[in-house]
């Protein structure tokens, strides 16, 4: 299969590395501004990984054209400038697979349905979601990952021709809960690093108990279906947000807490502040999701903020 890769991140290099590996033909896009490109095009390499001589590098997007499949890996806000440059080039009309995690803040809008505001005749969208880091899967720690989409045939011809001895995949069933699960994963990170930052790591079993179940929640009241919070997309995705020392999102909650800089992209900062929006958008309580976007938009006190939570009025575990 010929398959472009659009982003040239870390995430976006290993899925070009990686789809190589298992015997497809890919191109690997990157805008000529980007300093991930610029040292990619230079040595080849970035911090983590080292790309084969033959993978093409490209930075002109007229590559996706080319292509069976266009994956892309970018920053989730970026998505809809993305898809209207690839409009106006009359490339919208591919096969796209999202392999990022985020909901646009101006219209709550999952990331799928923001590709099919774009996506012409002949064109579709899927998701690739799940664990896994980097730096692990490059070291040969296989696991376990989901892709779904509305169209059945596109889903069951990505899982066939994706899978390999390194990523199990699934075939995904909830694309709400999927896309919701996996975005929601970033906050509960966040959440999570800023436990640690207060060395209050043993509520983390506390955390993962309830902000799956409060994301259950919100699935549900979005039309999907409330067990994918349980599934690889979300709680499956903990070990590697809220714990692992590779978290972006994780070290980003400890950072704040401490005080430290950090400057990586964690997702979970963009996507609590949609969470909120879709909170009131649908009536529903998302406790853990409201005290994150308290401490980091309206500079509530943390230790204040997790008293707050622990204040609640006392209810049912699955209420």
């Amino acid at each position: 299969m010929k398959i472009t890769v659009i982003g040239c991140g870390r995430w976006g290099t290993f899925l070009a590395w990686y789809l190589n590996e298992i015997g497809h033909s890919v191109t690997l896009y990157g805008r000529v501004s980007s300093r991930n490109m610029q040292a990619l095009i230079s040595t080849r390499k970035n911090d983590v990984l080292e790309l084969g001589e033959n993978i093409a590098l490209s930075t002109d997007i007229s590559c996706v054209r080319d292509s069976e499949v266009t994956v892309i890996s970018i920053d989730s806000q970026g998505l809809r400038a993305l898809f209207a440059e690839l409009s106006e080039k009359k490339l919208s009309d591919r096969n796209f697979v999202l392999c990022m995690k985020g909901i646009e803040i101006s219209t709550g809008k999952r990331l799928s349905e923001i590709a099919d505001e774009f996506i012409t005749d002949g064109g579709s969208v899927s998701v690739w979601l799940g664990p896994g880091h980097v730096q692990e899967f490059y070291s040969g720690i296989p696991n376990c990952m989901v892709i779904d989409s509305k169209s059945i045939e596109m889903k069951e011809k990505l899982v066939g021709e994706f899978s390999s001895d390194l990523i199990r995949l699934y075939y995904g069933d909830d694309l709400i809960g999927n896309e919701i699960g996996a975005a929601a994963k970033n906050v509960i990170g966040i959440a999570a690093g800023m436990l640690d930052g207060k060395n209050l790591s043993s509520l983390k079993g506390s955390l993962m108990a309830r902000g799956a179940r409060e994301i259950s929640r919100l699935i549900s009241a979005m039309g999907g279906n409330e067990l994918s919070a349980y599934g690889l997309c979300h709680l499956g995705d903990y070990e590697a947000t809220v714990f692992s020392k590779y978290s972006h999102n994780r070290r980003f909650g400890e950072a704040f807490i401490t005080g430290e800089s950090y400057t990586a992209l964690a997702e979970g900062y963009y996507t609590v502040a949609a969470l909120v929006r879709l909170e009131l958008k649908y009536n529903i309580e998302l406790p853990i999701c409201h005290t994150v976007y308290e401490i980091l938009y309206e500079g509530k006190e943390p230790t204040q903020a997790l008293s707050s939570l622990f204040e609640r009025s006392p209810k049912k575990e699955f209420y």
